[in-house]
């Protein structure tokens, strides 16, 4: 995985030397051919650069109240980057016209002995051809000047330009991003590192960028027009083509089925007869088992109009063909709105509609598939409770009384931190819903688990509660199993639970389970009343899915900007919360040296949150697989 990284790196890297994009190019699927694993394009680069320039994370980078903050990561990252290639980046974006996509070729692997998969770099510059032209000879005649072996290969009458490259040719400033194990250039490391030979011409106004010949032949095929098979000849793309990417400005495909049976194929060398000590973690077994193995293609698309933005994600995986745990995920299609208990000041809410009796049948069933070990401990782990409840009740079965009572409905909502430190933001206050047509009796089994996973921490307490009783328990891995996202490492912490109104409900915070007992008799606004809801959920997929999630992105985004701002990072690394700012615009942000980012330079956050809204999100099971999709309205502060 670490190799093709580089290889995508460098491909990037070294194609924006020579980019500056006559006949018209092909489509993407009439261009690759039919043995592409997987792809990311973008059709028309010049309409896709005027529709970002529009959107909210556009022109969130380019408001006033930004200019401190990026005039200092310009000047850290940007033109020491410059430097480093030699150019101007402004000296080139302009060129960047047509289509522009990124691709993986089978090329052969692994039935051909010592082949790679190809990666290809196709960037269509349009009426900029001679431009593309020279920029390739000045590139040339820098890697002469620089002392790199350098040879000219014919490919179907064109000359390419060959050049080995390796981490090493890598530039210092990203060098930096990419982690201090690249920091080393000694000769040894020079001499070892993994090497790449990139292939670099020209067809017309097409930059052709690729790590292998073959598939550089079968492009340069489809451009004059010639009789081979394309991608577009597989119905299993041409399915996706026509469902997700119509007018598209980005969208990508896997050839998920054929990744996988490449990489769960048996090495040739092994010999049949002899047994495998590792048998047991086959991959083929093991994605069998799971229901992987029915995953044919994975293809995603982003469309981008006035009123919003809508990202999809189809999983194609017919109905019939479902094994594992895709028998029971992501379920029945039901009413997933937030109930009218949510309350209007939840940020996160998510609703699924699972069996959970069928979830834990097929579970069990997925561990003794793939590990009988594995599903004799969680055998042995029920006998055991068992036998501890049987003492007091000698009609207890953990079997029955827990997981046969397992509704079809699990809500988790998620308040704003109740403050800026470390752990307030990691902790924020929330709930976890379990719904049961019997909640009293999973509550009465749930102590049993407890004593089963935390044996010291004894028997539960409770205290009554507006009728109802409340259980507290302390669980070092409550934060991680009943707490928000990234609780994780928070610490050992109490879980409280009660069952009320059909179902259980389980939180850290036992402020969280009260307001969720007294709802009832609540006045409060409830998260369904929201202004703009109701609207987002229709273009998300409808209020009937099989689950249905919502963020409200200027509350999630709002302390974490803040506590970014006033207090400076003293890891040697940006903290990840720098992920939910970078990532609006889709930059990287994993990773980046401190010295990159001057967080004190950013603005209040209320200077900037009109360019936050909501988002909404639907999961549904169709006869042809799985689809996620995402919609984001344009913010309220943005709409004219």
């Amino acid at each position: 995985m670490r190799t093709l990284y580089r290889r995508f790196f460098v491909l990037g890297v070294f194609a924006s030397l020579a980019v500056t994009a006559s006949a018209a190019v092909p489509p993407v699927e009439k261009l690759l051919p039919d043995d592409t694993v997987a792809m990311v394009t973008t059709p028309d680069f010049s309409k896709a650069r005027d529709t970002y320039h529009s959107a909210p994370q556009s022109q969130l980078w380019n408001d006033p109240a930004m200019n401190q903050f990026m005039a200092k990561l310009t000047e850290s990252l940007i033109q020491p980057l410059e430097k480093d290639l030699g150019i101007k980046f402004e000296d080139y974006t302009n060129l960047l016209q047509g289509q522009i996509t990124l691709a993986v070729t089978q090329n052969g692997w692994p039935a051909v002995a010592d082949s790679k998969m190809g990666v290809l770099l196709l960037l269509d510059t349009r009426n900029q051809s001679g431009q593309l032209t020279k920029n390739l000879a000045d590139l040339r005649k820098k890697w002469v000047e620089s002392g790199k072996t350098l040879r000219t290969e014919k490919i179907r009458s064109l000359d390419f330009s060959v050049v080995t490259l390796s981490d090493k040719d890598v530039p210092k400033t990203i060098k930096k991003f990419s982690g201090p194990d690249t920091m080393t250039d000694t000769d040894d490391s020079a001499t070892n590192a993994p090497k790449t030979e990139l292939y670099i011409g020209q067809s017309e106004s097409l930059l052709i960028v690729g790590t292998a010949a073959k598939p550089i032949e079968k492009v340069l095929v489809h451009l004059a027009g010639g009789e081979m098979p394309s991608l577009g000849d597989l119905a299993v793309y041409d399915a996706n083509r026509l469902m997700l990417f119509r007018d598209s400005p980005l969208y990508g495909w896997v050839n998920t089925k054929s990744l996988l049976d490449l990489f769960s194929r048996k090495p040739a060398t092994q010999d049949s007869d002899t047994p495998d000590p590792f048998a047991m973690l086959n991959p083929a077994k093991i994605l069998s088992a799971i229901g992987l193995s029915s995953l044919r293609t994975v293809a995603f698309s982003v469309q981008v109009a006035n009123e919003g933005s809508t990202v999809q994600v189809f999983g194609s995986m017919p109905e019939a063909t479902r094994q594992g745990i895709f028998k029971v995920i992501p379920g029945p299609s039901k009413d997933s709105t937030p109930p009218p208990f949510v309350p209007a000041d939840a940020v996160k809410f998510q609703r699924s509609r699972i069996d959970g009796k069928k979830a834990w049948d097929t579970l069990q069933k997925v561990l003794a598939d793939v590990s009988p070990a594995a599903k004799g401990v969680i055998t042995y782990m029920i006998d055991t409770a068992n036998e501890a409840a049987k003492e007091k009740d000698p009609d207890f079965d953990l079997n029955k009384n827990l997981f046969g009572n397992l509704g079809d409905d699990i809500i988790t909502y998620e308040k704003a931190p109740r403050g800026t430190s470390k752990a307030e933001l990691q902790s924020p206050p929330s709930l976890f819903l379990l719904g049961s047509p019997n909640p009293d009796q999973v509550v009465a089994a749930f102590k049993y688990v407890l004593l089963l996973t935390n044996p010291q921490g004894g028997a539960p307490k409770d205290r009554e509660f507006l009728g109802h009783k409340i259980y507290s328990a302390g669980m070092p891995g409550a934060a991680a199993a009943f707490g928000p996202s990234g609780s994780a490492g928070a610490g050992p912490q109490t879980l409280n639970y009660a069952a009320g109104s059909g179902y259980v409900a389980f939180s850290t915070d036992a402020s969280m389970i009260e307001e969720y007992l007294r709802s009832s008799d609540s006045q409060q606004k409830a998260l369904r009343e929201t202004s703009g809801l109701t609207d987002a959920i229709a273009k998300a997929g409808g209020p009937s899915a099989s689950m249905l999630g919502y963020e409200n992105q200027a509350e999630t985004t709002r302390a974490m900007f803040e506590s970014l701002r006033t207090s400076a990072p003293t890891p040697d690394r940006a903290p990840n919360t720098t992920g939910m700012i970078l990532g609006m615009s889709g930059m990287p942000s994993a990773g980046l040296p401190k010295d990159w980012l001057d967080y004190s330079l950013l603005p209040p956050f209320d200077k900037i949150s009109k360019y936050f809204g909501i988002s909404v999100y639907t999961v549904s099971s169709t006869p042809d697989g799985v689809l996620f999709k995402m919609y984001a309205p344009v913010p309220v502060g943005l709409r004219k």
